[in-house]
């Protein structure tokens, strides 16, 4: 018998889609083993509420992951709340749904993406890196935070 391959699909949506809340609780979950108390300090940052460039991958149509992106002034975006499910990792599809976030971004007129990851995150920190995000001086509110990891990335 031979594998049968996942077939792997991303969806524009928007904070209403009831995958996401979902994906985001699961993202919560595992940011709170990670980091532990100080995590409650950025969850106040991480509101999802109201979002309409929200995108979801799917996997045999179950959701696996997710991302969005809000906008900080006339030329630039924030990445937030990129996830995807521990068993679905490594198989390119946090890496297709930023892609995704970046050609929404340009579609809709921004010229450079921000985003903030933690310094407990060396896979995520890679993969930024890896689709040509450097690292930048922490912004905003992440001024000051040690565990904060800024990047940056002309679209």
């Amino acid at each position: 018998m031979m594998p049968l391959s996942k077939t792997t699909t991303i969806k524009r949506t928007d904070s209403n889609d009831l995958d996401f809340p979902y994906l985001v609780a699961l993202l919560n979950k595992e940011l709170r083993e990670m980091y532990g108390d100080l995590q409650s300090v950025y969850d106040r940052y991480n509101h999802i509420i109201n979002l309409d460039t929200v995108v979801i991958a799917y996997c045999n149509d179950s959701p696996a992951g997710c991302g969005c992106f809000k906008k900080i002034d006339n030329s630039t975006v924030e990445i937030k709340r990129m996830f995807v499910k521990p068993e679905e990792r490594k198989q390119g599809i946090a890496i297709s749904m930023l892609g995704e976030l970046e050609v929404w971004a340009k579609e809709d007129g921004f010229s450079y993406a921000l985003l903030e990851t933690g310094n407990k995150q060396g896979e995520a920190i890679a993969l930024y890196q890896k689709a040509g995000y450097t690292t930048i001086p922490n912004y905003g509110q992440y001024l000051g935070m040690e565990s904060s990891i800024c990047m940056r990335k002309e679209l």
